[in-house]
């Protein structure tokens, strides 16, 4: 359908040390996902604070980690959780999507993060995977739990900032990363097991109109995390195929990344001092990846006026 786009590869940036690897001890939510399977870590949602320093989860081992721009690692904290997906609040709050918590708070100083959402009405949430705040504040969230194209149960919420608590969009095949478009008029959603990132246009009231499969993708196990560049493109981590793709606001594929260590980036976020390189989290290795990029990403709320 295109000719093949140009291909990169990243470079390792850093690696999760030995001594924070957790070996010895069985990680459940390992055990859940994949029965069988060791994880001494498994790194996810990487976001940038205004200082520069790289935060991300550790899903296997219920910890929050953070990366100085010095190389540094640091646990920020650990509890007995699964944090999934992380974004930054731009007053310096650390919001946390937890696939058996629900969505966390974890406020500046504090010990321990406190839940904020874990259910919709009477239900539990399924399982909340990925978040992103619009530039009004509202926080938007993927509740993926097991749902799949056997089982088409997944959700989008939006957590207003009067707190009122919206569904957004229903009967989806496992969504997981999500960013909101330049236009804050629509939402595009990774649905990893349908293999696509599904766009999302919102209406003036909050109810969504025509959704569509924006992209398909084929290959690996599907898109996990995503970001958007300042030009509108979207950097799509395709878990399992060791890549990330850039494509055009249009759809079209401009680039691919592909990863000098494991096969499993989850996701991605741009940094970096004039905002061109994107960073990859590599959760096979525990490395964090890194590639300049030809623009910039869009800012992120934790790093608006």
């Amino acid at each position: 359908m295109y000719p093949p786009p140009e291909r990169l590869t990243a470079e390792l940036f850093a690696r999760l040390p030995d001594r924070l690897r957790t070996n010895g001890r069985v990680s459940p939510w390992a055990q859940t996902q994949n029965p069988g399977r060791h994880a001494d870590c498994f790194l996810e949602g990487p976001s940038f604070d205004r200082a520069g320093n790289l935060w991300m989860v550790d899903v296997a081992w219920g910890r929050i980690l953070k990366l100085a721009p010095t190389g540094e690692f640091e646990i920020v904290t650990e509890y007995d959780g699964a944090p999934n997906g992380l974004k930054i609040h731009r007053d310096g709050r650390v919001f946390i999507a937890d696939f058996h918590k629900g969505l966390l708070r974890l406020d500046p100083g504090a010990d321990m993060p406190v839940p904020i959402v874990d259910r919709y009405g009477a239900q539990p949430l399924h399982g909340p995977n990925d978040l992103v705040f619009a530039e009004n504040g509202d926080l938007y969230f993927t509740d993926q739990g097991y749902s799949g194209l056997h089982d088409p149960f997944g959700r989008v919420f939006r957590l207003r900032e009067n707190g009122m608590l919206d569904l957004v969009l229903s009967g989806i095949p496992s969504p997981n990363g999500l960013v909101v478009g330049r236009d804050e008029k629509t939402l595009f959603v990774n649905v990893t097991r349908d293999n696509a990132v599904w766009r999302v246009p919102m209406q003036p009231d909050g109810s969504v109109s025509k959704v569509g499969a924006f992209l398909r993708l084929s290959g690996g196990v599907g898109p996990d995390g995503l970001a958007m560049d300042a030009d509108g493109s979207l950097a799509v981590a395709h878990l399992g195929l060791g890549a990330v793709w850039l494509f055009s606001a249009a759809g079209e594929p401009l680039l691919r990344i592909d990863s000098p260590a494991g096969k499993l980036i989850t996701n991605v976020a741009y940094g970096g001092e004039d905002g061109r390189t994107l960073f990859m989290t590599e959760s096979e290795t525990g490395s964090i990846l890194s590639c300049r990029m030809p623009v910039a990403g869009r800012p992120m709320f934790s790093h608006s006026a």
